[in-house]
C-alpha cells in the first residue's frame, strides 16, 4: 500500500486516485419532470473510470475532464458538451454547449461569457431570490439547487450559490460549487440520488473538512471527484479524514471515461490531477 503523504509529496502535480470505501443508499425524495436522479430509490448506479479517451463514447457513457480549480468538462455521446463554475475559459476542446457558474469568486464565473455559447446557466439570480433551472440540452437534463454562501464581509447571502445535476448515460452527476454550509433535509430531497459529485475539499474557502465529509457520506454518490482543493496539503487532509482504510491507485489522467453499468462494490474518492496543459479561453 503507497502512502497518502508519499505519493503527493513526491510528485509535481495531483494524480489521480481511487480510494475506496463508505456504503451508498438511495436519498428518497420527490419526484421532478424527467429527473432519474430524484425518481430512483435504492436502484444501484454506477460508475467506472476508464484510463483513455474513446474514439466515440456510447450512449451509455459521459466523458469527465478536469480542467482546473471547479471546472469540468462533461461531454456526452451526441456531443453535448458542458462546463461548470465556467470563468472565461473551458479547457481544450469546441466551444460548450452550456455552462454553469457561481458568484462567491471570480474565478467560479465571469461578467462576459462568449455570446457563442447557446446556455450560460448562473447559479444565483442577479434581480434576487434563488435561481431556477431546469433543461434538457442535447443528451443531458440539467437541474440546480440553490444553496448560500458567506460574501466578502462574511454575511450569509440566501441563494447566492448553486448544487448543478447532470443527469445523462443513466447517471445522476452533481457539482457543488462553492459550497458553504451543510445540506439540510429539504436540499437533499431536491438532490436525489447522485451516482457521481464534484467536491471541493479546500477546507477553508467552502466547508471545513469535517463538514464536507459528513455531508459526502449523507450524499452517498459512488464517485466522489474533489476539486478546489488549496494544493497537495490540502487534498492530503481532505483524505486523512474520509478515513485510513481505503484503498488507494496513482495515475496521471485528468479525463475518464464513466458508465452507469459498472459500478465498483464499493463507491470511489477519484482525485484527479487538472489539465494543466491545452486551454483555450473562450
Amino acid at each position: 500500500m503507497v502512502s497518502l503523504y508519499s505519493l503527493l509529496s513526491t510528485r509535481p502535480i495531483l494524480r489521480l486516485l481511487i480510494v475506496v470505501g463508505l456504503s451508498a443508499s438511495a436519498v428518497p425524495s420527490n419526484a421532478a419532470d424527467g429527473s432519474r436522479c430524484l425518481a430512483m430509490a435504492g436502484t444501484p448506479p454506477g460508475a467506472i473510470p476508464v484510463g483513455y479517451r474513446p474514439a466515440t463514447l456510447s450512449k451509455n457513457e459521459v466523458q469527465i475532464t478536469y480542467v482546473t480549480h471547479a471546472t469540468f468538462r462533461i461531454e456526452s455521446a451526441d456531443g453535448t458538451t458542458i462546463a461548470t463554475d465556467y470563468a472565461g475559459f473551458a479547457g481544450a476542446g469546441p466551444l460548450p454547449d452550456v455552462v454553469t457558474m457561481n458568484h462567491a469568486h471570480e474565478t467560479h464565473f465571469t461578467y462576459l461569457p462568449n455570446p457563442k455559447i447557446k446556455h450560460v446557466l448562473r447559479g444565483w439570480n442577479p434581480a434576487g431570490g434563488p435561481a431556477r433551472h431546469n433543461l434538457k440540452v442535447g443528451d443531458f437534463l440539467i437541474r440546480n439547487v440553490p444553496t448560500d454562501i458567506r460574501n466578502w464581509i462574511g454575511e450569509r447571502e440566501k441563494d447566492g450559490n448553486s448544487i448543478f445535476i447532470f443527469e445523462v448515460a443513466g447517471l445522476c452527476i452533481g457539482h457543488l460549487g462553492h459550497l458553504h454550509h451543510e445540506l439540510a433535509p429539504e436540499d437533499l430531497a431536491h438532490i436525489g440520488q447522485l451516482d457521481i459529485v464534484m467536491a471541493p475539499v479546500d477546507g477553508s474557502m467552502t466547508l471545513d473538512h469535517e463538514s464536507m465529509v459528513r455531508t459526502l457520506k449523507v450524499l452517498k454518490a459512488r464517485l466522489i471527484i474533489p476539486m478546489h482543493a488549496f494544493g497537495p496539503t490540502s487534498l492530503a487532509a481532505f483524505l486523512q479524514r474520509m478515513g485510513t482504510k481505503f484503498a488507494l491507485h496513482d495515475t496521471e489522467k485528468s479525463t475518464v471515461v464513466v458508465s452507469a453499468d459498472k459500478l465498483p462494490s464499493t463507491p470511489t474518492i477519484m482525485v484527479m490531477p487538472e489539465a494543466s496543459i491545452g486551454f483555450s479561453w473562450d
